[in-house]
């Protein structure tokens, strides 16, 4: 975690007070002064203290997955009165908010925490986490459908970055591809698969970088394991 977030976290100032304070030579990282602005700082580790006065991290924060069921929709409220993804965490004490968006139709892994500095840097476009969709079509892609969503394809206001497209398994009347992208454009892998002549009938998110969904059952949450927190942490301090 970089120092001026410790710092902020730990209820001292602003993040960019926080610069202040640490540029003039006031913090201590384990007994040394610290003056870089890039420092890190590990939580469980590091003794942090500000004019020699330990500086503890007061962190509220919780961190869910959620496997999202269609038919549900990603906000906190919806106009047209639509269950939303908060129907599954009424027993939880502190407000949580999702992290990006899953459409209503779709389905799988989706972030949910308080902890919206975090979640701001992780969706910023400069930051750029790998997402992994299982998609069902009704009809086999062509070598050439491949190619063109694994080039890039605009569609419509946006050209897409290249994507990686693996073909899992087909049934009678589906196919299945694993599609990784790492953007987060509004509806983006059906558009995607419009632009190249292709209906989406199926969709399910399966794992966002590290972060997999695993057998977590439709329509339950658990909280991130230490590693899981950590590892997201560390993401948002590097865009």
């Amino acid at each position: 975690m970089r120092l001026n977030k410790f710092l902020a976290t730990a209820g001292v100032d602003s993040r960019r007070k926080c610069d202040e304070i640490i540029v003039s030579g006031r913090v201590r990282v384990n007994a040394k002064v610290v003056k870089k602005l890039a420092t890190q700082v590990d939580p469980e580790r590091d003794i942090v203290s500000l004019d020699n006065k330990p500086i503890r991290l007061k962190n509220d924060f919780v961190y869910y997955m959620l496997n999202k069921p269609t038919g549900v929709v990603t906000t906190v409220k919806d106009q047209f009165g639509r269950p939303t993804v908060m129907s599954f965490f009424k027993n939880i004490k502190k407000r949580v908010y999702p992290v990006g968006r899953l459409d209503y139709n779709s389905s799988g892994l989706l972030l949910l925490t308080n902890d919206g500095d975090t979640a701001q840097r992780l969706l910023h476009p400069s930051f750029e986490m790998d997402k992994v969709y299982m998609v069902t079509i009704r009809q086999k892609l062509s070598s050439e459908q491949v190619s063109q969503l694994c080039k890039g394809v605009n569609i419509g206001d946006f050209v897409t970055s290249p994507a990686k497209v693996d073909f899992v398994k087909n049934t009678k009347d589906s196919f299945v591809y694993q599609v990784t992208i790492h953007e987060g454009k509004n509806r983006q892998v059906r558009r995607m698969f419009d632009a190249v002549g292709s209906r989406v009938y199926g969709l399910k998110r399966v794992a966002m970088g590290e972060l997999l969904l695993g057998d977590l059952p439709e329509g339950k949450y658990r909280e991130l394991t230490q590693k899981e927190v950590k590892y997201i942490l560390n993401l948002g301090e590097k865009s």
